[in-house]
């Protein structure tokens, strides 16, 4: 009987399980045995895989960036979502605030999301530190450390953000486009009364990442399964809804540069950000 390939994912939402439930038998019933090995933060996901407890982790770009540093370089990215590719975040303020752009936050209060969240912390405090302004020194940052160890996998952190802004606490908030557009469409940003101020450059945010050593047969095999799930059929529909996707795509690493900038800038992986 063929060994199943293990393959790690974070519980950051209690739908997590059922995604991985649906994957697995889809697995299992096209000739690929795999199983779910469940983590409560990504640093223990992380470490299991460069340990070689598991074969396959489902990182998100911070765990990527982790997953390269304590292997010396000795990962890859093999598969993404098609939402993971060119993501961009949003500085956000009251359209009655007039500001023109970052320059405009010199001496304010920025509201981000918890200290892990590539992107409603790392990602745009590193586009503001790029445009000269440093934290402390020339704004404030007000962070909603919710759910840290999830980075940033989940609304809590950018939610409660949004909410410091509206209540007048801070001037501008940070979110991912995906969130602005979810928001704006349900009522929870009225785009009458905020604008985007700013942007940062794109992005990428999760991948399935492997050791070098993993082998290349069980690698390919994992991805022609991965490969064949289809968004036309409702077996597959109702998983890659949940997981926010259309189609999964072979990984990439270009477009985590502005992620790794951003956490040497801030010395996050020295302990800087705590």
């Amino acid at each position: 009987m063929m060994k199943p390939i293990l393959v790690g994912a974070v519980i950051y939402d209690p739908k997590v399980s059922v995604i991985w439930d649906i994957i697995r038998e889809f697995f299992d019933a096209n000739g690929c045995p795999m199983d779910a090995v469940f983590y409560t933060n990504y640093e223990l996901m992380v470490s299991a895989l460069v340990q070689g407890h598991i074969e396959i982790a489902w990182n998100s770009p911070l765990a990527w960036l982790d997953a390269q540093r304590l292997s010396g370089n000795g990962c890859r990215a093999i598969a993404m979502r098609d939402t993971d590719q060119d993501r961009i975040s949003y500085f956000v303020a009251k359209k009655a605030s007039r500001f023109t752009g970052l320059q405009d936050l010199r001496g304010k209060t920025l509201a981000a999301g918890a200290k892990d969240s590539p992107q409603a912390t790392l990602i745009p405090i590193g586009s503001m530190q790029k445009s000269g302004l440093e934290p402390a020194r020339d704004f404030s940052v007000k962070r909603f450390d919710l759910l840290v160890g999830k980075h940033g996998d989940h609304i809590g952190g950018e939610l409660e953000a949004f909410h410091c802004l509206e209540k007048g606490d801070a001037d501008a908030s940070t979110m991912l486009d995906l969130n602005w557009d979810s928001w704006t469409r349900d009522g929870t940003i009225n785009p009458q009364q905020y604008a985007i101020l700013a942007k940062t450059v794109p992005f990428d945010h999760c991948n399935f990442t492997v050791r070098e050593d993993f082998s290349p047969g069980r690698e390919r095999q994992w991805l022609d399964v991965l490969f064949s799930m289809r968004y036309e059929d409702p077996t597959h529909r109702k998983m890659m809804d949940m997981e926010g996707l259309k189609q999964w795509v072979p990984g990439r690493t270009s477009g985590y540069a502005a992620l790794e900038d951003a956490v040497k800038r801030q010395k996050f992986f020295e302990g800087a950000h705590s």
